[in-house]
């Protein structure tokens, strides 16, 4: 057991979400603004989550120590 805690990185904590399988799930990109011109089935597919890619996990799963 350590002696210290972990600190979580805060702007990981806002982007990234874990499931209750333990599954790493992420926002899509570039939703903020500039939408107009979008199309309405693009703007759609903003609201939903992925997962994260693999070769990505190990180094994000350490930003978020304790699974926030």
């Amino acid at each position: 057991m350590p002696k210290y805690k972990l600190k979580t990185h805060k702007g990981a904590q806002k982007r990234l979400h874990v499931t209750g399988s333990g599954k790493l799930m992420r926002t899509k990109g570039g939703k903020s603004h500039l939408r107009r011109k979008k199309e309405a089935r693009t703007k759609r597919l903003y609201g939903e989550m992925l997962p994260v890619a693999p070769s990505d996990e190990k180094r994000l799963r350490k930003l978020i120590p304790y699974g926030v």
